[in-house]
């Protein structure tokens, strides 16, 4: 019996074809098991939350994410603008990344520069403001209900 070389040439296509779909599947990320965000893809010009006021650039990260329990955020404060005082209801963790301003806590004021963390707890009213002529970033973090 003698067998076509179209016979040969079907069945290396075939092999082919299952050991590059087995790899593609190998290869392929489970992007239900993780997000990944870019500040340019979730920035978003706001005023200063907390009747604040001023120009920020809020980053909500994970906005849409189900059943998601903690709030990821970065704000930068431009010049002028602020995160108004407000009495908290959750505990809260303030990041700053970059910039130096005043946080008022409790209704005493201090500076704040990169590498502050300030945990703010349920009950204590706090606002940050950037000082003059200079912009602040920070990362906030709570729970959500």
């Amino acid at each position: 019996m003698k067998i076509s070389p179209r016979f040969y040439s079907v069945l290396f296509c075939t092999a082919f074809l299952c050991v590059f779909q087995h790899t593609a599947k190998s290869q392929t990320i489970d992007t239900s098991k993780y997000i990944l965000q870019n500040d340019v893809n979730v920035a978003k010009e706001e005023s200063g939350t907390h009747n604040g006021g001023g120009k920020t650039i809020g980053y909500n990260f994970f906005g849409d994410a189900k059943n998601l329990k903690t709030a990821f955020r970065k704000r930068t404060l431009k010049a002028g603008s602020s995160i108004g005082y407000h009495l908290q209801k959750e505990d809260e963790i303030y990041y700053v990344l970059s910039g130096t301003g005043k946080m008022k806590m409790n209704g005493e004021t201090f500076s704040v520069k990169p590498g502050d963390a300030i945990l703010t707890r349920p009950g204590s009213s706090h606002g940050i403001e950037p000082d003059p002529n200079t912009d602040l970033t920070i990362l906030i973090v709570y729970g959500k209900k």
